[in-house]
């Protein structure tokens, strides 16, 4: 169980990773600057990915 638990884990924080990298690269791609909505939340979304990825480390 935990496993799946923290494959789920790894797997949302990919995710968000990456939606959160698309949202900032279309924004800017539209002509969005960098003080923009798309902006502003695709970057916290990627920091929120990696940081679960970060926190769902296994510790040795």
């Amino acid at each position: 169980m935990r496993r799946a638990y923290l494959g789920s884990t790894r797997l949302f924080g990919v995710l968000m990773l990456a939606i959160g990298l698309v949202m900032v690269a279309s924004t800017l791609a539209r002509g969005g600057g960098p003080l923009a909505l798309g902006v502003i939340l695709g970057v916290m979304f990627a920091l929120l990915g990696a940081g679960r990825l970060l926190l769902s480390r296994e510790r040795a």
